[in-house]
């Protein structure tokens, strides 16, 4: 582990946290991290959750939430690739193609949803979606394009949380982003501001433990080059420790 993987696993381990809440399994969530590059230095999209949220109230966040049943059969323009296919497979219950797209897939919705960004491509028919949470693309015409995603990172909420997610982290470069869809995010809204920040200044807001972790983790994936056949890190706490696995 090199010295920067330890110095981000004491953090976590570190990290001040109130466990005394009743156990429960994590639940498979989805996060995306869009990039933009056509500046001096690239910046990466936040946004700030509401005050009144139990869960991370007025931390910057990136968009994500959990997967849903019918993220594993919404049509793609493109699909994953097979190295990051196989990645999001690794450590699995029960591994499948469908359970790895929806892990992209729920990242690109929960964007649409949270902050009125769809990813993929536009233009011909519109998609035939499965039910009524995908229905803004069908609206737009846009088709989610699962080629364009990165997958970055894992991390599993430590036990005796309040809420525990098994999160996939996944980025992609703004270019992808097919269509704005205004008035999603307002000061009643989840998300109430969205800003794109450089990388460097992104860890001086307001964010969670592992948001802050992930950034690091995504910067250094860029400067190694951001190919897919990279290894991917998976943050997990056992026996109070946390540790980090290569996927």
């Amino acid at each position: 582990m090199t010295d920067l993987a330890k110095l981000m696993v004491e953090r976590m381990t570190r990290s001040e946290r109130d466990q005394t809440f009743p156990d429960s399994e994590p639940r498979d969530a989805a996060t995306l991290i869009l990039i933009d590059r056509t500046g001096n230095e690239p910046k990466v999209l936040l946004g700030r959750r509401h005050r009144n949220h139990k869960f991370m109230p007025d931390k910057f966040v990136f968009p994500g939430g959990r997967i849903e049943a019918l993220d594993r059969v919404m049509p793609a323009a493109r699909e994953l690739h097979a190295d990051a296919e196989a990645k999001l497979l690794v450590r699995v219950k029960e591994p499948s193609k469908e359970l790895a797209r929806a892990f992209a897939l729920a990242a690109i919705r929960e964007t649409c949803e949270e902050a009125g960004l769809l990813l993929g491509v536009k233009g011909g028919e519109r998609p035939a979606v499965p039910g009524e949470i995908w229905q803004p693309f069908a609206q737009a015409g846009v088709y989610p394009d699962l080629s364009q995603l990165h997958f970055v990172a894992r991390a599993i909420t430590p036990p005796r949380r309040p809420k525990r997610f098994d999160s996939r982290f996944f980025t992609a470069d703004a270019s992808a982003i097919a269509h704005r869809i205004e008035g999603v995010v307002s000061p009643t809204s989840e998300l109430v501001e969205l800003v794109w920040v450089p990388v460097s200044e992104a860890t001086k807001l307001d964010l969670p433990t592992i948001t802050a972790v992930v950034l690091e983790e995504l910067a250094a994936r860029v400067a190694a080059g951001m190919e897919h056949r990279l290894p991917v890190p998976m943050y997990f706490m056992k026996d109070d420790v946390f540790h980090r696995e290569l996927l």
